[in-house]
């Protein structure tokens, strides 16, 4: 069984920047595909990036390109979400996932444990 403990949300304006951890706890010595989703009120929970279990292979979806770069330490267990240029419409909650293949993946619905959530607000 893995547990996933995500931190770093808050508020920030316009702009600015944040960087989201997520440890992994459990599990560990296992090649693990990870991914962070969001989801904002009243909306589906979308994909926002994923990497392999070696961090080799990398997507993120185009509404992020260039703004959000998924990174991950395995000697910490550890996966990053660096959010930079931070708009209003990615204020949502991020949720961290982890899927027992360790290829990544853009569906939800191939993850098998996840964390619960933390609050990204970007204010106008």
């Amino acid at each position: 069984q893995v547990q996933l403990v995500e931190s770093g949300g808050g508020l920030v304006q316009i702009g600015g920047s944040l960087k989201l951890a997520c440890v992994a706890f459990g599990g560990t010595g296992s090649p693990y595909g990870m991914g962070w989703f969001r989801q904002a009120p009243g909306k589906e929970r979308e994909f926002v990036g994923t990497i392999s279990w070696n961090g080799n292979i990398k997507y993120t979806a185009d509404s992020v390109k260039g703004r959000f770069t998924i990174s991950r330490d395995n000697a910490k267990n550890t996966v990053y979400l660096q959010m930079n240029s931070l708009k209003p419409e990615d204020t949502a909650v991020y949720y961290c996932a982890a899927k027992r293949a360790g290829i990544p993946s853009l569906l939800a619905i191939e993850y098998d444990y996840w964390g619960q959530g933390t609050q990204v607000t970007v204010s106008s």
